[in-house]
C-alpha cells in the first residue's frame, strides 16, 4: 500500500470511528506499529489529525462533549448491535437500560416498537423513547452527570428497585475471563449491577473492543447475565469461560440471516 493511500485509509477510519488507538490502526491496516507512527506524523504536522498518548483523533472531535465523541466511536458496530437487540424486543415489552453509547443506539433502534415501558437513568434514552409509539418512560432521579445527562446515586438506585421488567440491558467498559464484566466508574458499575437484578432477561451489549480488557470496578458475575450481544465473537479463552457459564454471545451480523432468537430460559 502506498503511503498516500494509507493516509486516506487512516482518515476514513477516524471519520467512521472517532478516536482510535495506534495499535488498532496497525491491526486494521496490517502493518507494524512503527509504520503507523510514521504515517500519522505528517498527518499531524498538517493538522489533519491530533496525536494523543497511544491514539489519534480528528481535530473537530476534540471540541465535542465526551459522550458525543463516544457515540461516533465504533458506531457501525453499535448500530448493528442495537438492531439485534430490537429483534429480541416485542411490542408491549418492558425494559430497563443504563446509560451508555451502545444503549443509546439501542433506544434509537427501538423507535420502531410500540407500547414499550422503559425505565432508565439516561436523559438521552428517555428523550428518544418518550412521547412516541405510545411508550411509557420512567426516568430515575438523582445527581445528573454533565457529560452524559444520566442520574446516579442513592435516589436513582432506590427508584429502579421498584420495578421488575422483561429485559435488563446494560453496557460495560471491559470484560475479561478472570474478572468478568467491568466498568471504569464506580457509580456506573453500581447502577448497571442493579439494573441486571430487575430483569427476566439480563443482557450485556458491547462492541468487541471491550473483550479481554480490564477496568477498575467489577459489575457482576458471569452467572448474573443471560446473553451478550456483540458484532464479533470474543477471543477463545473468554469464549470458553462464557460457554462454561451458559452465556451465549449473539452476533449482530446474524440479524439478517435468521429469525430473532429467544434468549435462554433462566
Amino acid at each position: 500500500m502506498r503511503p498516500s493511500k494509507r493516509h486516506s485509509e487512516i482518515l476514513r477510519i477516524l471519520h467512521d470511528n472517532g478516536t482510535t488507538t495506534i495499535s488498532d490502526l496497525a491491526d486494521r491496516l496490517s502493518v507494524s506499529l512503527e509504520t503507523i507512527r510514521r504515517d500519522v506524523k505528517p498527518l499531524a504536522v498538517e493538522g489533519l489529525i491530533i496525536k494523543m498518548h497511544g491514539a489519534v483523533a480528528l481535530p473537530e472531535r476534540q471540541s465535542e462533549a465526551p459522550f458525543e465523541r463516544r457515540m461516533r466511536e465504533h458506531s457501525e458496530a453499535k448500530r448493528a448491535i442495537a438492531r439485534r437487540v430490537a429483534g429480541l424486543v416485542a411490542d408491549g415489552d418492558s425494559l430497563m437500560m443504563d446509560t451508555g453509547t451502545t444503549t443509546s443506539f439501542v433506544a434509537r433502534a427501538l423507535t420502531v416498537k410500540h407500547d414499550l415501558t422503559v425505565v432508565t437513568n439516561s436523559a438521552d434514552i428517555a428523550r428518544i423513547l418518550s412521547g412516541v409509539s405510545s411508550n411509557r418512560v420512567y426516568m430515575a432521579g438523582g445527581e445528573i452527570r454533565g457529560d452524559n445527562g444520566a442520574a446516579f446515586g442513592t435516589p436513582a438506585l432506590d427508584f429502579v428497585r421498584r420495578f421488575s421488567v422483561r429485559h435488563s440491558i446494560i453496557t460495560i467498559g471491559a470484560i475479561d475471563p478472570i474478572s468478568g464484566p467491568m466498568d471504569f466508574d464506580f457509580e456506573e458499575a453500581e447502577f448497571a449491577a442493579e439494573v441486571l437484578k430487575r430483569g427476566e432477561n439480563r443482557v450485556i451489549v458491547t462492541d468487541a473492543m471491550k473483550f479481554n480488557r480490564s477496568a477498575l470496578v467489577r459489575v457482576c458475575d458471569f452467572d448474573d447475565i443471560d446473553a451478550i450481544i456483540s458484532e464479533a465473537m470474543p477471543p477463545p479463552e473468554l469464549a470458553r469461560v462464557l460457554d462454561a457459564h451458559g452465556v451465549p454471545v449473539l452476533l449482530a451480523d446474524d440479524l439478517e440471516e435468521t429469525a430473532p432468537p429467544q434468549l435462554p430460559a433462566r
